[in-house]
């Protein structure tokens, strides 16, 4: 299926040919068009929709279980975050079983990390 972003667009004020770009929003990369002229933007609705997801999940606190796994303890992280991380990188699960960081903070601060990144 072709996508709309594929053709080219042209900026409804001047009359231009708008140019692709991505542009970072609170951690998710949005698919855009841009105006060289006036700088109007046209941004992907699937991308939009991925935001407004990220925003619903983000500040939700979720309740999950410790578990003992051997000489470990577990914590299991809620399917709709996994899912989100997957459709965001597009990536296999072994790719992200790799990515994941655990990071001790603070007394009762622990967090996890997803990404490359060694922050």
């Amino acid at each position: 299926m072709t996508d709309i972003f594929d053709t080219k667009i042209v900026c409804k004020k001047c009359n231009e040919q708008m140019q692709p770009t991505e542009i970072h929003r609170e951690g998710v990369s949005l698919r855009a068009v841009i105006c060289p002229q006036c700088e109007d933007r046209i941004y992907h609705p699937e991308d939009l929709n991925a935001l407004d997801h990220f925003r619903n999940i983000r500040n939700k606190t979720y309740i999950v279980k410790l578990r003992v796994v051997g000489n470990s303890h577990a914590i299991s992280i809620p399917k709709e975050i996994i899912e989100f991380m997957n459709e965001q990188h597009h990536q296999a699960s072994k790719q992200m079983d790799e990515m994941v960081r655990l990071c001790f903070e603070d007394f009762g601060r622990l967090s996890v990390r997803f990404g490359n990144e060694d922050n």
